[in-house]
């Protein structure tokens, strides 16, 4: 069995952060919507576009098949989670996320001008299939590679890794799309140059989690069940023994709510800032690698919040940013407005995300035997999230042709979810009240 809190095997998975994190700059974040935008508005129809036959508008479009893609998620992972504990092979799981994932973002490359969006729609889908499939393998490594005491700094160090990854490919695709003239390129052409470079980057640094981490669970065997069924069982079986456990089951229903925000807004804010604010892509870039700076800083600083006042109450303060910033940006109108938003969002970003997945970790039980079956769990809560976040969005957009009405939607899951969280915070300090009257330390 593998020791834990071996420094090579972190290292190995913040790796894997790095590696991947390109795609959520490049193609979620910056390049791929402005090109998108850009090139799906100067359709004859305005910001109307055809996809096999039917039509949409060019942003809910997009919206729609990233919300389809984290559904096709939530129901893959359960059948996969179950095949990869059952046979301890998570790391094959893993691996073969990756490279639809990158794959994908290479075909994005023949998306031109003027082309049919069938097959570029497709491997936008297919991109974040690779990108969010991979993550439940990559999540539940956490308990297997890190104490219960290192986890929060552990996870926040993946997010950091991450972050400051994307930036350097953010940094080579910025030099590309700026000097396009330079290079002797059109602008189209830059733009899908940087999708190969995501290609080459997140397949290129995946080979060192790939070679370094462990095959899978230490204490994977046999079950009784079909494994094509199983993982719906084992989902059954983990919600069952959730809701026995107060602590976990109100927490996980406040992450349901605000991730419906914090993911929906990250996932769209590219598209709000390139369709209302006619932001230029390079202002864009700009903002966003500031953002994503920024982020490095809030997940230090949740980190170092969460050991002097505790996950759930720096959670509170984190969400409670977000719902008055989501509000806020309702009422945002030009670039000024929209950078001093990106600055909050970048602080409380990376905090959120990284204290969340600690959280979830640390209210776990000891030494359970299949990590990836929770953390399955917990993936498919927050993909669900997505999905009813990104449907939500797509739908108030598509009835009143406002984003900012959609980000309005937006801010009662917030809101929701800060309530929430409030009460798991009174429930906990009852409960150690309680537990400190049966159990006093003399």
């Amino acid at each position: 069995m593998e020791e834990k809190n071996n420094k090579k095997t972190i290292w190995a998975w913040c790796m894997f952060d790095w590696a991947n994190q390109s795609y959520n700059m490049v193609i979620t974040s910056t390049i791929f919507p402005a090109y998108y935008v850009a090139v799906t508005a100067n359709a004859k129809n305005g910001d109307m576009v055809t996809f096999f036959g039917h039509k949409y508008v060019n942003t809910v479009l997009s919206t729609y098949i990233l919300g389809l893609s984290y559904l096709i998620i939530v129901v893959l992972l359960p059948i996969l989670t179950s095949i990869a504990d059952y046979r301890g092979n998570k790391k094959r799981y893993l691996q073969f996320f990756t490279w639809v994932g990158a794959l994908a973002c290479g075909g994005l490359f023949f998306f031109k001008p003027n082309s049919p969006l069938e097959f570029p729609m497709i491997c936008f889908g297919l991109a974040s299939i690779g990108y969010c499939g991979g993550f439940v393998f990559y999540n539940s490594y956490l308990p297997q590679i890190a104490t219960v005491d290192k986890q929060d700094s552990v996870s926040a160090k993946g997010f950091i890794y991450g972050y400051v990854g994307s930036i350097v490919v953010q940094v080579l695709c910025f030099i590309v799309v700026l000097d396009y003239k330079g290079l002797g390129i059109t602008d189209d052409l830059a733009a899908r140059i940087s999708f190969m470079i995501v290609f080459f980057w997140w397949l290129g640094f995946s080979i060192i989690p790939f070679k370094l981490l462990p095959k899978g669970e230490p204490n994977a065997g046999k079950h009784d069940y079909n494994v094509l069924t199983g993982g719906f069982k084992e989902l059954a079986k983990v919600f069952s023994k959730v809701m026995q456990m107060p602590l976990l089951k109100r927490f996980l229903s406040a992450f349901f709510f605000y991730s419906v925000g914090v993911q929906t807004i990250l996932l769209v804010a590219a598209n709000f800032a390139a369709k209302e604010l006619h932001m230029p892509d390079d202002h864009l870039i700009i903002i966003i690698l500031i953002i994503t700076l920024v982020a490095v800083l809030g997940a230090v600083i949740a980190s170092k919040s969460s050991e002097k006042y505790g996950n759930v109450k720096t959670l509170v303060g984190l969400v409670a940013v977000w719902t008055a910033l989501c509000l806020c940006v309702f009422y945002v109108s030009n670039e000024t407005q929209f950078f001093v938003a990106a600055v909050i969002v970048g602080l409380v970003m990376g905090g959120v995300q990284s204290i969340s997945r600690s959280t979830y970790s640390k209210y776990l039980p000891l030494n359970i035997p299949d990590t990836a079956s929770y953390f399955s769990f917990y993936d498919v809560t927050e993909k669900s999230s997505i999905v009813v976040g990104l449907f939500c969005f797509g739908f108030v957009e598509s009835m009143t042709h406002e984003m900012r009405d959609s980000v309005l939607a937006l801010d009662c899951f917030f809101a929701v979810g800060m309530l929430l969280l409030i009460g798991l915070l009174v429930f906990e300090n009852k409960s150690k009240k309680a537990d400190a009257i049966i159990n006093p330390v003399f």
